[in-house]
């Protein structure tokens, strides 16, 4: 059985230009079934603060009823404001147990959510 790794960095310098937890890159991994059948529990997921929301990509961000959890939604309507972006966060699968979107808790504000990149499979 072959195994790979890979290691993220993120250059000191820059590191610099973003505020105290304002880190750019996130690794995450999934815990339930909203998100199915794109995303399934196990799976993991890198996002980066970075953007401004498109139609159908997935975004990251801290859940708004409980800020120490992190949810993963896909993007619905954009709203491009005067002075800040916010969309609209949708479920896949909105009959999951425990499933919550934007009929729930609203829109997100884009400046606080970060776009999934890359999407890694549980075995």
């Amino acid at each position: 059985k072959s195994r790979c790794s890979m290691a993220l960095t993120y250059p000191l310098g820059m590191r610099q230009n973003h505020g105290p937890g304002r880190w750019p890159l996130m690794l995450l991994r999934v815990v339930d079934d909203s998100m199915r059948p794109t995303l399934n529990p196990g799976d993991g997921l890198v996002a980066l603060r970075a953007g401004t929301p498109r139609r159908g990509e997935l975004r990251v961000f801290r859940d708004p009823r409980k800020s120490s959890r992190w949810v993963v939604k896909r993007v619905g309507e954009v709203f491009h404001g005067e002075r800040s972006v916010t969309f609209e966060a949708r479920s896949d699968n909105p009959n999951a147990r425990g499933a919550a979107d934007s009929h729930e808790f609203g829109w997100v504000r884009a400046d606080l959510s970060y776009r999934v990149l890359w999407t890694v499979r549980a075995r």
